[in-house]
């Protein structure tokens, strides 16, 4: 066998386990793809007239494991991350949304994110939305930790708590039965009322 095709053939012997991790399909496909473009240099592949040769290996590959061209790119974009953020994505920490946006991030900004969740406990990831405005920020010129610590830390919308009450506990209580906008309106006015009688009985409390 010839190096490249040594290589091809250790990938798809790889790719082959019941269980493969986002890194090691990231690399494996790399490697593959790379292969695969070394050999079109000298195979009756430099013959096919459809198409760049990238493309033709992309799809080519994409074929080969079942994936789409799209997909394959984004799992090679993952080969661009720090080692801690791979680790993040192989654990599930970290989608892949996120994580491809952050692979266009120099070292020194990926290293920013890193710390920030290092500094929450593991607390604090950056999601798909918030890694875009991290790529944004960098884009327009120097970003700084804080920068990225601002923006890791606002609140994202799947984190904003929820209250649901119902409707028929509402009727208990009122026996009334509401719109959702009438609902909104009246629970509104029952909670200033109800903090308006909390302040006063902790003002009589103080005398």
């Amino acid at each position: 066998l010839t190096r490249d095709e040594a290589i091809i053939l250790m990938v798809d012997s790889n790719l082959q386990r019941s269980v493969i991790l986002p890194s090691e399909k990231a690399f494996s496909y790399k490697m593959r793809l790379e292969a695969m473009k070394r050999q079109g240099q000298r195979t009756d592949l430099t013959s096919d007239p459809v198409g760049p040769k990238s493309e033709r290996s992309n799809e080519k590959l994409a074929e080969s494991v079942k994936e789409s061209v799209t997909q394959i790119k984004r799992y090679i974009r993952l080969t661009y991350l720090v080692p801690e953020l791979l680790q993040y994505v192989d654990e599930g920490k970290i989608a892949m949304r996120p994580a491809v946006e952050m692979s266009y991030l120099d070292e020194e900004v990926q290293r920013d994110i890193v710390d920030r969740i290092d500094e929450s406990g593991g607390e604090v990831f950056p999601s798909h939305a918030q890694t875009r405005r991290i790529r944004e920020k960098a884009a327009e010129g120097e970003i700084s930790y804080e920068d990225v610590k601002a923006i890791m830390d606002e609140p994202k919308p799947n984190q904003a708590p929820t209250f649901k009450v119902p409707e028929n506990m509402v009727f208990e209580i009122t026996k009334r039965r509401f719109t959702p906008q009438q609902f909104d309106e009246y629970l509104k006015k029952a909670l200033a009322s109800y903090a308006r009688q909390l302040e006063k009985e902790r003002n009589r409390d103080a005398r």
